[in-house]
């Protein structure tokens, strides 16, 4: 579709859903999640346990269709179609919400912030995490919880192992004034993408190459169209899973309570498999031959570390001094305390 019609079509599609939303059968619940990656990632699998277990714990009152892979709206739409009720939950990555008004979010697009996912986890349940859900709350978006994808690592049909390698690419991003910054100071030119057009701009060398995690490399069939793949482990992606407050206050109580709980369970199914699904992705790599996998040495990783330092310099004032601050005390009391 051509771009300059596919705003309208967008809209037509959120009016047509949204009235379909009116228009759901009183006796029962129907929740729509939309989701863009596929059903086998951990944010596929997250939302096809929370499907059963809503379902199962409400003897089929409940209804959740869960539409994978852009089905309904691609990264570019699904904050918009929550807003306009033609979805009842979304899962957007953490860049995302940049765009509509919480750039604090970008904090968690900073390379080589997290040595980890406990270090992950720490800050998301913590004060910091907690508070950046609240604050969804001037939208009329309310913060389900946090699910784990995993680290991100460099493609292109080169190695990119230092700074120098990446001259002059454009590389593939989500929308991120923090991302776009960490690939500028690379030397890279910074393209915002939706994932669902990734491969094809891949293929079609629009873009040079991309950034995520192994699992998004598999299902996407990224590593197919690139030849080079370098374990960078420079930064983290993880999803917000979030519904509107609209429908949320509609909901009797007791339902809101076994959706919470159902929620929260899928979360931790979808987390436990982030990391088994990271290593069972690097072996289908390895095994496709065609795509070399290198290892950056300790001395390269300081070298891109410290190429993208600059980048927090500029986090202070997208993200906050205070709130930068904040996480970075937390990490290093953190490391303190794990120190054998």
């Amino acid at each position: 579709m051509p771009r300059h019609f596919r705003p309208w079509a967008t809209l037509f599609v959120l009016l047509l859903l949204a009235c379909r939303a009116a228009a759901a059968s009183p006796e029962g619940i129907v929740i729509r999640f939309s989701h863009v990656v596929a059903d086998d990632t951990p944010k596929g699998i997250a939302a096809r346990a929370f499907k059963r277990i809503a379902e199962s714990r409400s003897n089929g009152r409940i209804r959740v269709e869960v539409y994978p892979r852009s089905t309904l709206f691609d990264d570019n739409d699904e904050i918009l179609a929550l807003q306009m009720g033609a979805v009842e939950i979304v899962a957007p990555s953490l860049s995302k919400f940049g765009k509509i008004g919480f750039p604090s979010f970008e904090l968690f697009d900073l390379p080589f912030l997290f040595r980890d996912t406990e270090e992950v986890h720490r800050i998301m349940r913590g004060p910091v995490g907690r508070q950046l859900l609240a604050d969804l709350n001037r939208q009329q978006i309310l913060g389900l919880g946090y699910l784990d994808n995993g680290f991100k690592q460099m493609s292109a049909n080169r190695p990119l192992l230092r700074r120098s390698d990446y001259a002059g690419l454009r590389m593939r991003i989500q929308p991120s004034r923090i991302i776009a910054a960490q690939m500028i100071a690379l030397g890279a030119q910074a393209v915002p993408l939706a994932l669902s057009e990734t491969r094809l701009a891949l293929s079609t060398r629009v873009v040079d190459g991309t950034e995520n995690p192994l699992s998004n490399f598999v299902t996407q069939g990224i590593h197919e169209v690139q030849s080079h793949l370098s374990l960078t482990q420079h930064g983290y992606l993880g999803y917000a899973v979030v519904t509107s407050q609209r429908f949320w206050q509609q909901l009797k109580p007791a339902d809101r309570e076994l959706l919470e709980g159902a929620m929260h369970e899928a979360i931790e199914i979808g987390n436990n498999v982030a990391s088994a699904h990271e290593r069972r992705a690097l072996d289908v790599i390895h095994a496709w031959k065609e795509t070399h996998v290198h290892r950056p040495s300790e001395a390269q990783r300081s070298e891109l570390e410290a190429a993208m330092r600059p980048v927090y310099e500029r986090a202070k004032t997208r993200i906050g001094a205070r709130l930068l601050e904040q996480t970075l005390h937390e990490l290093s009391e953190a490391r303190l305390r794990r120190r054998p």
